[in-house]
Formats: C-alpha cells, structure tokens, sequence
C-alpha cells in the first residue's frame, strides 16, 4: 500500500509538470487557432515562425548573446575556482560567500543593480551591456560547477608535472584541465541554457532594438497566444532537452570512465604487491 501510494505521488507530480507542457506541444501542431478546437495536424506554425523576422533577429541575437557570455564565463569561472580552491583561512570563505550572493539573489535586485551601475558608468544599453550582463550572473555557476571537481583532484599532480619538468601552463593544459574537464562544460552548458532562459536581468540591461528570445515572447504574450509562440516553446524545450540529454551521457560515459582506471590501478597494485613478496605469477 505504501509503495503504491509512493508511485501515485509521483505519478502525480510529473503529471502536474510535464502535462503543459506535452499540452502546449500538441497544440503547436494544431491547424486551428483556437485551443479548444483540434483543426488537424500542420506545420503552419513553425513555417510562420521561422518567417517571423522580429523572432528570428530575437533568436540570433539570444544564441548571440547566449554562446558568447558562456564561453566568457567558463573561461573566468573556471580561473576563479582553482584560484578559490587554492585559497585558505577567511579568504577562502569569504570569495565563496560574495558568490553565492548572485546565486541566491533575486534577479530583478541583480538586474536593477547593474542598469544603475551601467547608469552611473554612462554606457549605452546595448550588445555591451546585455553581455556583460549574462557574464556577470554566469560566472558563480560555472565556479559551483568546476569546485567538485577541483576537490576531488589528486593535489600532487600538479607539482608532480612541474617535478618532471613541465612548466606551469604545460602542466594546468595537459595534467589539470582534463581532469576537471567534465566540471568545465557542464558549467559552459549551464552557463548556455541560464543565458537562453533569462528574462529579468536581460529586460533591465538591453537597449532599444536589442531584444532577447523572452522579451519578444514576453512582449506577443501580452497581446494574445499566438500559436507561433506554441511551435517557438516546443523548439526551445526540445533544445534544452537535448542539452540535458548530452550532460547526462556525457557524465555516465566519465564514471564510467573513471570507475575503469580506478580498477586498472588496482590491478596494477595487486600485481606490484604480489610481485613485491616473491609470489609466482602462476600459482596466483
């Protein structure tokens, strides 16, 4: 009884989340305007969609800003957490705390906060700001991704390389970065997918004639549901979706990965002991 009661509360709340949306992927094949009437199964939509200019330049300019403010953010994020992670005492707590600020800060006090900072800096609202934007609120994310993988690093490889000669870029390119490469994209992924999915931050800090994906939507939402808006949230989810799909094959193939070189080392070990007390190969 218990069991099935466990089943049918969760049952339940997948239900809740994932209904609207199969609902809202359904009716993006709807011939009909209205939600209500089934019309038959078209692609009008996605063909309108994609002749939309507002929500194609929308698109551009979120895959635009998206990519660019991730690969920014990786690259700082990941030099701030080996930086963090080389750190000790009150320093150390204290960089970790000033970023878990913009984590759990709501985003319209961090989008408010920096339209007065690009204010007070006199810039133009704009490409520049709407990235430097995205970099700013990226940045913890891609350090809370790499940290897990910095602590489970073996502390000496690194002066290991440097002992066997490599110099200090050599060695973070060949012996540290691999090693805290799946850390690395899937904070770069992370990173991605924030940047496509913000609108707050994004609808304080653009300029006029600069427009992301969620402001555009958020804009023809206000005037009605447009079914272009059904097929342009079916792409998006099937997007992000496939994204998700990559990080979890790509983390399965990594332990798995790892759990073999850990069983590779302990039959080498196996082997350098039995060798090490004089025992014959064979009888073993």
């Amino acid at each position: 009884m218990v069991r099935f009661l466990q089943r049918t509360y969760v049952f339940l709340v997948f239900t809740f989340l994932y209904a609207p949306i199969a609902v809202l992927i359904v009716l993006s094949f709807n011939a009909a305007r209205s939600r209500g009437v089934w019309g038959g199964f078209t692609l009008q939509w996605y063909v309108e969609l994609f002749q939309d200019r507002v929500i194609m330049s929308s698109l551009y300019t979120t895959l635009f800003i998206g990519a660019a403010s991730a690969l920014a953010a990786t690259v700082i994020g990941t030099a701030a957490a080996i930086g963090i992670y080389n750190s000790r005492g009150w320093q150390r707590r204290l960089v970790m705390n000033l970023t878990y600020i913009p984590v759990l800060n709501p985003e319209i006090v961090t989008g408010i906060s920096l339209m007065i900072l690009f204010v007070f800096a006199k810039m133009q609202f704009g490409y520049v700001t709407l990235l430097l934007s995205h970099i700013t609120f990226n940045i913890p994310y891609v350090i809370l991704s790499v940290l897990p993988k910095l602590r489970q690093l073996n502390k000496h490889l690194y002066e290991a390389a440097l002992d066997l000669g490599a110099g200090p870029w050599y060695a973070f390119w060949r012996v540290i970065l691999p090693e805290i490469m799946p850390g690395v994209v899937t904070g770069l992924l992370l990173a991605f997918t924030l940047s496509i999915d913000d609108f707050v931050i994004s609808f304080f800090t653009t300029g006029s004639g600069v427009s992301t994906l969620s402001i555009t939507v958020y804009s023809m939402a206000r005037r009605g549901i447009n079914p272009k808006l059904n097929a342009l949230s079916t792409i998006m989810f099937l997007a992000v979706l496939l994204l998700l799909v990559i990080v979890n094959v790509r983390q399965v193939r990594d332990e798995r990965k790892g759990r073999k070189q850990s069983e590779q080392a302990q039959d080498l070990s196996f082997l350098g002991n039995r060798d090490a007390v004089g025992l014959d190969p064979e009888r073993v």
